[in-house]
């Protein structure tokens, strides 16, 4: 799979084949209507925040270095909300951009104000 939770850069979702629902998180059905008729689908990066928050203590050794760091939802193109690292200083309602940083051995996305 080609997504940035199996180490590569990119973002992938699922599309229901019967009612052309989408979704984020991994399922082996659809959350609509209960079809097994799924498509895995990459998503283009694009999208408009949703919310944003502000960390300042990290939760873990790994972030410490991290922080503060912003976390946003972001309701993406395609028309599902994901989680993601966004720059600090990026508000609701501005249209974003995906960029992958290099954490340890993988990717995470981190999204960044479009400006085209």
């Amino acid at each position: 799979m080609n997504d940035w939770t199996q180490g590569t850069a990119g973002i992938v979702f699922q599309r229901c084949s019967a009612c052309s629902h989408v979704w984020y998180f991994r399922r082996s059905f659809c959350p609509r209507c209960g079809s097994t008729d799924t498509t895995m689908v990459q998503a283009s990066g694009s999208g408009v925040v949703y919310a944003v928050t502000e960390v300042m203590r990290a939760p873990s050794e790994q972030l410490r270095s991290h922080a503060p760091y912003a976390i946003g939802l972001i309701d993406t193109d395609e028309g599902f909300r994901m989680m993601a690292h966004v720059d600090r200083g990026i508000g609701i309602g501005e249209r974003v951009r995906v960029r992958y940083i290099a954490f340890g051995d993988a990717f995470l996305p981190q999204f960044t104000r479009d400006l085209s």
